[in-house]
């Protein structure tokens, strides 16, 4: 046995490994363990293969490997730098924000909610966070996390259950925040990124799909890229990625414009695309808006369009 064969994992591929135009045995991850291609899964050429091996490091999934589709421990963002603490007035809240909340003693994901109304002494009136549409289960007297969406800028604070209430409807009485901070301005941010992302043509009724490497990514689009046009100005796309950090793990399944394609570079076979989702629902909100200032570290400002 030569030796690259010898220094090549059990589990990594080679090219030759993986087949093309024929269903996949087995899943394909990277090496942090992020699903790539599910079993099943039929790469359609040779230049969806030779882009998989252009920008990925792909590895068989074993059964038996706990770690799959975690991710790397060395992968998670930074922690946020220290901000100035804000006050309730600075963060402009109105009836209907969104807030994402996380109960300590429970899920580490953000559940979205809403916000209600508000008293002169800041306690807070919200709706029950939701996971899958059914109410997350809070009692009263633990600390909850908060994720505020404001006009200009997201907000983290805790808070305490002080009241679950059924009349007339259902909602969540918070104390006043405490330990308030402002993250950065939501004005035109995205964040650069490496995520593997699953495509599927909308109007070409495109069954199979395939994966491109998302660069760039904000709340409202992303930057893909593909190892060919995947279509024009205006026409739709099926994209499906997952969403994972520190605050975070949630999976987005939605339909996205192109707004721009961008040939590739001289000797690069690629195609980079400016996507904008359309339809987002609350959860799926909360978890881009959430993900973005999660990794704000990587934060830049766009002087254009994606």
């Amino acid at each position: 046995m030569g030796a690259s064969s010898m220094e090549r994992s059990a589990k990594d591929l080679s090219r030759n490994d993986v087949p093309v135009g024929t269903a996949l045995e087995w899943p394909i991850v990277d090496e942090t363990g992020t699903l790539l291609l599910d079993s099943g899964t039929t790469i359609a050429s040779t230049e969806d293969a030779d882009f998989l091996f252009a920008h990925f490091r792909p590895r068989r999934q074993e059964p038996e490997d706990p770690k799959a589709q975690q991710p790397a421990q060395g992968d998670e963002p930074a922690e946020p730098g220290p901000t100035r603490p804000a006050t309730l007035d600075e963060m402009h809240l109105t009836i209907g924000s969104l807030l994402g909340v996380r109960s300590r003693a429970g899920s580490s994901a953000m559940q979205p909610s809403r916000l209600i109304g508000f008293s002169p002494n800041h306690t807070l009136f919200v709706t029950p966070p939701l996971v899958n549409g059914n109410p997350v289960k809070l009692m009263v007297g633990e600390t909850v996390d908060i994720v505020a969406i404001a006009s200009q800028a997201v907000f983290r604070f805790a808070c305490t259950v002080e009241a679950l209430c059924n009349h007339p409807f259902d909602y969540v009485v918070l104390s006043a925040p405490g330990a308030m901070r402002r993250l950065r301005e939501r004005k035109a941010i995205r964040i650069r990124a490496r995520l593997p992302v699953r495509y599927a043509a909308i109007e070409a009724g495109d069954s199979n799909g395939g994966l491109g490497l998302a660069t760039g990514i904000s709340a409202s689009g992303m930057s893909l890229m593909a190892p060919r046009a995947l279509g024009t100005i205006g026409e739709r796309l099926h994209v499906s990625f997952q969403l994972r950090s520190k605050e975070l793990d949630a999976r987005v399944d939605i339909a996205a414009v192109i707004r721009n394609v961008h040939s590739a570079a001289k000797g690069e076979a690629a195609v980079t695309h400016g996507l904008e989702f359309e339809a987002l629902e609350t959860a799926q909100q909360l978890a881009l808006k959430s993900f973005v200032f999660d990794r704000q570290e990587d934060a830049e400002y766009w002087t254009g369009g994606r």
